[in-house]
């Protein structure tokens, strides 16, 4: 279904995003994760990235949802996978139900063979809206913390490996490094503009927190840094070490530098996400991280209906 054939109740229009919209977007998030975790986490700059996603048409695969009196009730956007969010003040009326089923049918118009969306595990009435639409978990994932009451050590390199952080130009190499280190699991590889919008690009990319291992002078590891303005925390982004130099202890070297350097800005504990089809939760561990929460990935197979 299009848009304008949207089932909406009464009172509710709907209509496609368009960049200009990033702003009340990003406030309609937050209030969601102001309700579930007691503060937000998102930000202007990762919306932002998700709706200039390849492939990705605003026209099509977009819907905002406006109350009788203009504000932003609810939103949803598809494209392989799908987020849909309702405002806490507009909960409980139809607009979940109506949204997920409509970036089912848009996936499925799109050619999609399935459809994924991530669900935090404590939001239990999305969790059962997703069961009764046929999704199936597929897997989990983590939000793990790095608390620091005092500045964190940070051990020694290997031998011929050295530790800077990131410079303007690093970001091709960047994106060829962690590329493939996550082409193990990832679906598709990123191409460099997508790649960076979510990263290097990103405003709230903090590139004195993003920390290179270098080895003869190429990056053989990287972990990519955001100093998130709603959370008072930091969060990596992305944690990638080249095939040819895991098992070395590069990735909880750089990422105790990351540690110790947003402690240095008054950051009093670092985040990031893993979900179990990296296997990198027991890394994260033990470097000393703690599990805070966790999401499943659903996803739903999509089948047309058979001809007449």
């Amino acid at each position: 279904m299009s848009v304008h054939e949207l089932q909406l109740p009464a009172g509710y229009r709907g209509r496609p995003a368009a960049a200009g919209d990033v702003g009340a977007i990003h406030r309609l998030v937050a209030a969601c994760e102001a309700e579930l975790y007691g503060r937000a986490e998102t930000d202007p700059g990762g919306i932002a990235a998700d709706l200039a996603r390849p492939g990705l048409e605003p026209a099509s695969d977009t819907v905002l949802v406006h109350d009788a009196n203009g504000c932003l009730a609810a939103r949803a956007w598809v494209n392989r996978r799908s987020e849909v969010d309702v405002h806490p003040e507009h909960r409980g009326r139809g607009l979940g139900a109506a949204l997920l089923d409509w970036a089912g049918d848009r996936a499925l118009r799109a050619g999609g063979e399935r459809i994924v969306q991530t669900v935090p595990d404590e939001d239990t009435a999305a969790v059962g809206l997703l069961h009764s639409r046929g999704y199936e978990p597929m897997v989990t994932a983590w939000l793990l913390a790095f608390a620091m009451p005092q500045e964190p050590d940070v051990p020694e390199p290997p031998a011929g490996i050295t530790v800077r952080s990131f410079r303007p130009g690093d970001g091709p190499a960047l994106h060829e490094l962690t590329e493939d280190a996550f082409d193990e699991w990832q679906e598709r590889r990123k191409p460099y503009e997508e790649w960076a919008r979510h990263t290097v690009e990103r405003p709230s990319f903090a590139p004195a927190m993003s920390m290179l291992a270098l080895a003869d002078g190429r990056p053989v590891g990287a972990v990519l840094a955001l100093d998130l303005p709603d959370t008072g925390e930091g969060y990596v982004e992305r944690v990638a070490v080249h095939r040819d130099h895991r098992n070395r202890g590069i990735a909880r070297l750089l990422l105790r530098h990351t540690f110790r350097a947003f402690h240095r800005e008054g950051r009093p504990a670092c985040t990031l996400w893993t979900h179990s089809s990296t296997g990198a939760l027991d890394l994260y561990l033990r470097v000393g991280m703690t599990v805070r929460r966790s999401s499943t990935v659903f996803s739903k197979h999509l089948k047309a209906d058979p001809p007449a």
